[in-house]
């Protein structure tokens, strides 16, 4: 099965509630010691705040009702807030950090107060690791035996997806800030913390584009993760009513799924019992799956 067990919701609010307390002591610490590559962490920390209530705004317009005028409900809402989310990631997060990281080079200024600046660090390095840790138990409920990478590719969960890539990014740039500040208060050379606040915003423009392109492919309208297309095929092969699967769509709505079917139907005695057979079999598929919403059965008994 696909992400139907994950609990999005979940990962969303632990990693709004860690990147809320981190960008607090970010900000704190960045005031104080001066570092680039500390102010460019507490942006990105409100960047994924920000981001987080945009997510659950989308999760909330997914669960309005279809209408005359959106039928297949507002499911899709969830992709366009999700690209939004990895947008802001890539400007908001990324261009400001290597903004931040190129006036260091250009206007370097003394670090103040570093073990104050590290001490923030390790404790962002703590939180954001327990929010990552809460984001992958939810994964691998979802991902089963994929590995992440597949899953990344495959996954039809765009909220959880981008979850994940803020997690890994946040969790990465701290370690990038640290070695930086770290370098810094060694060596005394301040083009660590501007490198450090440079590579910090590589980093998220990365995440922010393998984010917005795997989002893409939702906006445009995906189908379901190849696996969860074959649980569909077999699950209809196997039915006795069904003798042959011609053609199956799908298409992913959000959290809902859309299919339609064309097959050719066992033979009956009559166009009535056809219609139940065809029924029979739209039922069980929703029972079966409990994310398929609509179905569109097309028998083709032509002959």
């Amino acid at each position: 099965m696909s992400s139907g067990h994950a609990n999005p919701i979940k990962a969303i609010l632990l990693a709004l509630g860690a990147n809320f307390a981190i960008f607090v002591a970010k900000l704190f610490a960045a005031f104080v010691t001066g570092s680039g590559a500390m102010m460019a962490e507490a942006v990105h920390s409100l960047a994924d705040c920000g981001n987080q209530g945009l997510l659950l705004l989308g999760i909330r317009q997914a669960k309005r009702p279809p209408s005359d005028e959106f039928p297949l409900g507002w499911g899709r809402a969830l992709y366009f807030w999700s690209f939004l989310v990895a947008i802001l990631l890539f400007s908001v997060g990324g261009m400001f950090s290597i903004y931040e990281g190129v006036h260091k080079l250009t206007h370097p200024e003394p670090l103040k107060w570093p073990w104050l600046a590290m001490g923030v660090l390790i404790f962002g390095i703590v939180v954001e690791g327990i929010s990552m840790r809460g984001c992958l138990q939810e994964v691998n409920k979802a991902r089963g035996d994929q590995n992440l990478w597949t899953w990344f590719r495959q996954t039809r969960s765009s909220e959880l997806l981008v979850i994940f890539g803020e997690d890994l990014a946040a969790l990465v740039g701290l370690c990038l800030a640290a070695i930086a500040v770290g370098a810094t208060m060694l060596t005394g050379n301040l083009m660590f913390d501007a490198a450090g606040t440079i590579a910090i915003g590589v980093l998220l423009i990365v995440v922010a584009v393998l984010v917005a392109i795997e989002v893409k492919a939702l906006l445009i309208g995906q189908g379901v993760e190849p696996r969860r297309r074959e649980e569909l095929l077999a699950f209809l092969d196997n039915r006795p009513e069904v003798a042959e699967v011609l053609n199956l769509i799908t298409l992913q709505m959000g959290p809902d799924v859309m299919v339609a079917v064309k097959a050719r139907m066992q033979p009956t005695a009559g166009n009535h019992h056809l219609i139940e057979a065809i029924n029979t079999v739209e039922a069980a598929m929703k029972a079966e799956f409990g994310d398929v919403r609509w179905s569109f059965f097309e028998p083709d008994n032509a002959d």
